[in-house]
């Protein structure tokens, strides 16, 4: 049995049949959302079992400030999960939860990080010291980024996404193709059939993704699409341990891949998570049920084989 086929066994098993000590939240066919810290609930995760990985950790920029949203001032505190608690602590956060994705991530896969200079350099210093390879740094341009109020600074337009491998040799996934020539048409700096650059303008979420309200930190579906399609295949297994308001379930399904989301707040999977990944789960067709192996399958499949006739005997005998 190949290193691939028993990883992929892994994978069924875990979305089938979880640990009893593992109860999710809400499952549907191919999602499973989990409801706990992160740390906690990546350890009970098989290992070598998840294709992909993205991850927006906390960025610990809950500090008092403020920013302007819908035109209006507004606080830049997101909750206690978003404060920092030092320097080192932060630190040693990121080296644990990156390399508990380490080990659940299958040999080949890929792990993507988002986040702003409060936490994307610690990110990617701690995947260096864990030995993965950096693939690519892209810059996501956000053309409707919110304007800086206290005109002192550049004004902050952008994040970092960090998109690694467990260590040098291994074969990451990459639709070449799909990215070159895909319909990126809601990108203004990609042009038609050229290759994919590593500066994306996308835009932040669109009013249909808030239908049912906005997580403080929650990405584009465009963006969340584009880094599945590029780094999974169908039928993959995709996690998000900080998944928030699900949009990386939602562009998982909708790719026709499988996403398990962690988060700790039940608030947010409760009005937000699970409903837009059941919004999604209704528009995909109803997994057909395994169907038990006919009379005739299970005859042939235990057919006995051919008595050896009296002249085949012989002709065996003679040669």
């Amino acid at each position: 049995m190949t290193l691939e086929l028993v990883n992929n066994t892994i994978m069924d098993y875990f979305l089938s049949e979880p640990d009893q000590t593992m109860i999710p939240y809400w499952n549907a066919p191919n999602v499973r959302l989990y409801c706990g810290d992160a740390m906690e609930t990546l350890e009970k995760i098989p290992d070598n079992c998840i294709d992909l990985i993205f991850a927006d950790p906390p960025y610990n920029l809950s500090n008092g400030g403020f920013s302007v949203h819908a035109g209006k001032r507004v606080s830049v505190n997101k909750g206690k999960w978003d404060v920092s608690k030092g320097f080192d602590a932060d630190l040693q956060f990121h080296i644990d939860w990156i390399a508990a994705c380490k080990r659940v991530l299958k040999p080949n896969g890929s792990l993507w990080i988002s986040g702003t200079y409060h936490s994307i350099y610690a990110c990617g210093f701690a995947l260096q010291k864990d030995g993965w390879h950096i693939v690519n740094d892209i810059s996501w341009f956000k053309p409707n980024a919110a304007p800086n109020l206290s005109c002192r600074m550049f004004t902050a337009s952008h994040e970092t996404l960090i998109w690694a491998r467990k260590d040098k040799k291994a074969k990451h996934t990459y639709n070449y193709s799909e990215m070159k020539d895909g319909d990126w048409s809601e990108d203004r700096l990609k042009n038609p059939n050229t290759q994919m650059r590593s500066v994306w303008a996308i835009g932040t979420p669109k009013r249909e993704e808030k239908i049912y309200g906005k997580h403080p930190t929650q990405k584009p579906l465009d963006l969340m699409r584009r880094i599945i399609l590029a780094a999974s295949n169908k039928n993959d297994l995709v996690l998000d341990p900080f998944c928030g308001s699900a949009t990386t379930g939602v562009a998982a399904l909708q790719a026709g891949r499988k996403f398990v989301g962690i988060d700790a707040d039940v608030e947010y999977l409760k009005t937000l998570a699970k409903p837009r990944l059941k919004d999604v789960v209704k528009t995909l067709p109803t997994p057909k049920p395994r169907k038990a192996p006919t009379k005739r399958k299970a005859a042939v499949a235990t057919k006995r084989p051919r008595k050896t006739t009296t002249k085949q005997k012989t002709v065996i005998a003679a040669e």
